[in-house]
């Protein structure tokens, strides 16, 4: 996957002055679904400092009933808590791994930053094992690079 064909694009939609925040990041999440052939969910967490959860922001793909997770739970609770990249190759080899469907073989998940501060995260979903590579990860950190400039 080249990747740097998207970054001009990611630029574009979170560009756009007529959407909200929500929508941008609702767009975002469906370009990354429809351009990305083994992200198959994809979806925005955002962290709440005081009682120490995530709650489940702009998503694409099947819904879950992980609308909140409390920090160190599932690997989006371990990157609340660690601050960096997650990538679960096989989800069925993680004892912390929260189920969201049994179609999900992998998992990467990518903190989001606001001036130093963890304020969410990236997470996305796929029903291939062990698809996401370093060019992945470098890509989703501009994303969020991008996103942060939205808060």
């Amino acid at each position: 996957m080249n990747f740097d064909i998207l970054k001009p694009e990611v630029i574009h939609l979170l560009s756009n002055e007529s959407q909200s925040r929500e929508e941008k990041l609702k767009t975002l999440c469906q370009f990354l679904s429809d351009n990305v052939s083994y992200y198959n969910w994809v979806g925005f967490y955002f962290a709440n400092q005081e009682t120490k959860t995530l709650h489940l922001g702009s998503h694409v793909g099947a819904e879950t009933d992980h609308k909140v997770i409390p920090f160190g739970k599932g690997i989006c609770g371990q990157v609340a808590e660690s601050n960096a990249n997650f990538v679960v190759p096989d989800v069925s080899a993680q004892d912390n791994y929260i189920a969201c469907s049994f179609t999900v073989k992998s998992e990467i998940v990518v903190p989001l930053f606001v001036n130093g501060t963890n304020i969410g995260q990236i997470d996305i979903d796929s029903h291939v094992i062990d698809p996401f590579t370093e060019k992945d990860e470098r890509f989703l950190e501009f994303v969020n690079e991008e996103v942060a400039k939205l808060f």
